[in-house]
């Protein structure tokens, strides 16, 4: 007993007055009856349709009916088309299938099944996806609604080939619940466990129909206690989405979870409020499962009257919803539209035979001219042949020629990219003079004050034991150690920038390497930009970097990609003094380099810093830019937009030679007098 007191509680927890959502409603019809706008009117009844769609299906078909005859009028057919506003076409494709989902809701299955295909027609006549989706949810809702899951199943696969940008969780849904319909309870879950748990329909408002279906297929495996949980889930969802037919369906399935569990007066409960709501909503087939369900559990407490009178509701009903007539116009519809079906296969087969035969006829007009052809070429072969041996005389002379031509040509091209090399070296070269001036400089200076340090350690010492002062000379061997390690300190970072120009000097061996991409990257910006200052005094520039510090170590040939970066930094330093050239002290120039780590479609996210992917590395100047017309050209050997004397056109083509050896890509966004970006992806492996 005291089991049975908890579980009522419980329940009435979840009993609550579900209402529309009064605030947008009233919203709508303020407008509706203030405006003097016809398709902003038209709209208005659109929205309230669907609000009442589910919830009052005969307030819905009101609106729907007031929306088709607003658009009969051919003055408002005509706003319609001149309107941003959606389309005359979608409008009623929209009205039409809302309609067919309402009269579904009422049991009205022959007219929401003729409804339905004439909205399908519709947006099939219009070629507007997004209505062909809409048009397909709202058919399969109404072939599940009158016990049609397998059509409706058709129809919610077609949703897959439909190009829309909508949340594959509704599909999932769908499928689902009809899967459920059909009695395959294992697609069922499979489908419905697939949905994402926290997908809400708008925000702020979790979907109730996944929880609503668990709860059915776990009541159907006997798992009652799963069952409850989601059927509570889903009522929740269903309170703050403001969707009573739901909710009445969570009702019923709790309640037949109870009856399963024989917790008669809580089965008893939930069926009267679920056949409360049911005839609040006219939702006839949801009365007639109440109904069925209170006729049941009466005769299982033993009041025989109250079960034959449920019984005697749910007869009527039943023989409301399932005449033969009803049966027969549904066939009748189906048909009429799989007649339909087949005669657009059947246009379209033919229309297919008329291209084959067209290009069977095209083939053999084309292999006739080409026998017509060969049959004069034939004609002439003879003479032709006796041309041809004077003429092989004439190429292998000239092969010769051609040959040791071809050999200095080599030649000629690798002195010009070992010249493009040296070139680099040489821009390098300056800015790592300025850049190792700095070491060189500290080292000088406190090798001058340890000279002088000594000198005054010396004097102290000299003293007699009683005027020396032993804390003055440990300070000044404090100092001199101190000094001696920053000594110590630049002259390792002149070595490593001796080491670095070495490196890329030597010729690259090709082995990748783990390399730090971004202290690469920073590397050759300062070493450019000091090289540029190197041989231009006047020139100033700000170079900015942005560098992504979780990209860690990727394999590369460091010497190779050095290269690359200092050819495109050495670039954007050109364009952005030419350009200063030109628009003198107000123009500043900037130069940006940037590096970006990103994964590749489907990888798993990688359990360490070094994991798969690609790095993406940005160089931008607000230089000269590219002109349009030699866009395609930039990366071809020897083209070159700077004057004669100042480029040898290699350097870019090398850089693309070698981003594709590394399996990357480059890339160039350019606007002439505004600056170029270009764009390198190079994989982390």
């Amino acid at each position: 007993m005291r089991g049975t007191l908890i579980t009522l509680l419980n329940i009435c927890l979840f009993i609550d007055c579900f209402s529309q959502d009064y605030h947008k409603i009233d919203s709508l019809k303020q407008i509706l009856y203030s405006t003097h706008d016809d398709t902003t009117k038209g709209l208005a009844i659109l929205q309230l349709a669907h609000e009442y769609m589910w919830t009052l299906p005969d307030t819905c078909l009101y609106y729907t009916n007031m929306g088709l005859d607003l658009i009969r009028d051919e003055s408002i057919k005509n706003k319609f088309e001149r309107s941003e506003n959606p389309s005359l076409y979608s409008f009623e494709t929209d009205m039409y299938a809302t309609s067919s989902t309402a009269l579904s809701e009422q049991r009205n299955d022959s007219l929401a099944v003729k409804i339905g295909l004439k909205a399908l027609q519709l947006a099939e006549k219009s070629k507007d996806t997004l209505d062909i989706y809409r048009v397909y949810i709202r058919l399969g809702e109404t072939y599940e609604n009158i016990g049609e899951p397998s059509i409706a199943i058709n129809y919610y696969k077609k949703l897959l080939s439909v190009d829309t940008s909508s949340d594959i969780n509704v599909w999932i849904g769908l499928i689902g619940s009809s899967f459920y319909a059909l009695g395959n309870y294992d697609s069922a879950l499979y489908y419905l466990n697939k949905i994402d748990p926290l997908f809400k329909q708008e925000e702020g408002k979790y979907w109730p129909v996944p929880p609503l279906y668990l709860g059915k297929i776990y009541t159907k495996k006997s798992n009652y206690k799963k069952a409850l949980s989601y059927f509570r889930t889903a009522i929740n969802y269903s309170e703050q989405a403001h969707n009573r037919k739901d909710a009445c369906d969570a009702y019923i399935g709790i309640s037949e979870a109870f009856k399963r569990m024989g917790i008669t007066d809580s089965a008893l409960l939930c069926a009267a409020q679920a056949l409360k709501i049911a005839n609040e909503l006219s939702l006839p087939t949801q009365s007639l499962d109440a109904g069925i369900l209170l006729s049941s559990i009466y005769e299982l407490k033993g009041k025989i009257d109250s079960a034959l009178k449920y019984q005697k509701i749910s007869m009527a009903l039943k023989d409301s919803l399932f005449s033969k007539e009803k049966i027969k116009q549904i066939q009748n519809y189906s048909f009429n539209e799989q007649l339909r079906q087949q005669e657009e296969a059947e246009q379209q087969r033919q229309l297919q035979n008329k291209i084959k035969l067209y290009s069977l006829l095209v083939a053999l007009a084309v292999f006739l001219v080409i026998a017509f052809i060969l049959y004069r070429s034939n004609r002439h072969k003879q003479k032709a042949y006796a041309l041809l041996q004077k003429q092989k005389q004439e190429i292998d002379t000239q092969k010769a020629k051609v040959e040791q031509t071809l050999e200095e040509l080599k030649s000629t091209q690798a002195q010009l990219i070992q010249q493009e090399k040296m070139a680099s070296l040489g821009e390098l070269t300056a800015g790592i003079a300025h850049e190792i001036q700095n070491p060189l400089n500290f080292v000088n200076n406190f090798s001058e004050v340890n000279t002088e340090l000594i000198d005054e350690l010396k004097g102290e010492r000299s003293k007699v034991d009683g005027e020396r002062n032993e804390e003055i000379e440990d300070e000044i061997l404090n100092d001199i150690k101190q000094n001696i390690e920053k000594i110590l300190h630049h002259g390792k970072r002149a070595d490593a920038i001796v080491k670095g120009m070495l490196q890329h000097s030597r010729v690259s061996t090709g082995q990748k390497e783990p390399t730090d991409i971004n202290a690469l990257a920073d590397e050759y910006l300062r070493l450019s930009y000091h090289g540029m200052r190197a041989k231009d005094k006047n020139f100033n520039a700000t170079f900015k970097t942005d560098f992504d510090a979780t990209i860690g170590k990727i394999n590369i040939v460091p010497q190779d990609i050095g290269r690359v970066l200092l050819n495109l930094f050495n670039n954007a330093f050109y364009a952005v003094s030419e350009r200063r050239k030109v628009e003198g002290v107000g123009y500043e120039p900037v130069v940006s380099v940037s590096t970006k780590r990103s994964l590749s479609f489907g990888e798993p996210v990688p359990t360490s810093r070094e994991g798969r992917g690609e790095v993406e590395i940005k160089v931008a100047d607000n230089g000269t830019g590219i002109p349009q017309k030699v866009i395609d050209k930039i990366f071809q050997p020897f083209f070159t937009t700077k004057p004669t004397a100042q480029g040898t056109g290699l350097g870019l083509s090398l850089s693309y030679d070698i981003i594709k050896a590394h399996g990357g890509e480059i890339r160039v966004d350019t606007r002439e007098n505004e600056g170029s970006e270009f764009v390198i992806q190079l994989p982390t492996k």
